[in-house]
């Protein structure tokens, strides 16, 4: 475990070192506040265009990849609406407990990947990206308008085509399927952009994450906190795992999805619940106590899923 450890350490030490240079003012507070709009906007979706335009499609691998993180997606959605229910959470908490247990942090499983599986482990990611990111904006942003309150003059099919029409992420990864599909290779001069920004992209949103945690609003809706942790880091990977196993994924293979299920949800979930009405400081917390609960759990996961996978790292 000490050798996991050490390997995806960096990672935690950026996010941490985000977190520190807000606190102290460096460059500014208003600088992390543009900086957030800048990896949303351009990093992150020109990362995920540079990989998914260029990366190997393979039919087979992209069917099973669709299987499991799919399965433990939609498991993990169930599971928020039962509790919501159950538990009788208000609207606005409730888009913040569906976001913490369904979500992913895409930029530390990528970060991950690459750190224990080199460049195949970075492209194997970019497919479980593709695959993952439209279909949970898609289901994430239409129960969200489904759930909070409706605006006056404006239909549910259009609110829902409006946020994901300008999703960057989502748009970012459907112009580079289409140019991989259409086997137009890469652009001279495009590629080579996007690959500096890529190269870019995972430190810089890596200290944006840190920079971005709000350990004032750790205590609100505990509640719905602990809900959203069982959904994220029980619920999901545990489905995961078991649909893993079912369709007989092994080695690397095998550990790629299991990676984007032990991952903390996402740091833009509370961009979302901000944008789009939902409880915000409770989307912080959740945000906060899953990443940091993360510096724990995800080493510990890979370990043990290593060895059930007969991996050394």
């Amino acid at each position: 475990m000490l050798e996991i450890v050490l390997t995806i350490a960096p990672i935690f030490l950026l996010i941490v070192l985000g977190n520190i240079l807000r606190r102290i003012g460096i460059p500014s507070v208003d600088f992390w506040n543009i900086n957030d709009k800048l990896v949303y906007w351009v990093l992150f979706p020109v990362l995920l265009f540079k990989t998914t335009s260029s990366l190997t499609l393979s039919g087979a691998v992209i069917g099973n990849y669709a299987i499991v993180i799919l399965g433990g997606f939609f498991a993990a959605v169930l599971y928020s609406l039962i509790a919501i229910k159950v538990f009788r959470i208000s609207a606005p908490s409730g888009t913040s407990v569906l976001q913490g247990a369904a979500r992913h942090n895409t930029f530390i499983a990528l970060a991950v990947a690459e750190r224990l599986f080199g460049a195949d482990g970075l492209a194997l990611a970019a497919m479980v990206t593709a695959v993952l990111i439209p279909v949970t904006n898609i289901v994430v942003v239409t129960s969200m308008v489904g759930m909070l309150p409706k605006t006056p003059g404006r239909s549910l099919p259009a609110a829902i085509l409006r946020d994901l029409t300008r999703n960057p992420l989502l748009v970012s990864i459907v112009i580079g399927m289409s140019l991989n599909l259409l086997g137009v290779g890469e652009i001279p001069v495009l590629h080579q952009t996007a690959g500096i920004l890529g190269a870019a992209a995972l430190p810089i949103m890596l200290l944006c994450i840190g920079a971005n945690l709000h350990f004032s609003e750790m205590r609100a809706g505990l509640l719905s906190t602990y809900l959203s942790m069982a959904g994220k880091f029980i619920v999901f990977p545990a489905v995961v795992f078991g649909l893993v196993l079912m369709v007989g994924l092994e080695g690397n293979m095998a550990m790629i999805p299991l990676i984007f299920a032990c991952v903390p949800t996402a740091a833009s979930s509370f961009t979302l619940a901000r944008q789009m009405g939902g409880d915000a400081p409770l989307a912080a917390s959740i945000v906060t106590v899953q990443t940091l609960v993360s510096f724990v759990s995800l080493p510990i996961a890979i370990t043990l899923l290593g060895h059930v996978f007969g991996l050394t790292f």
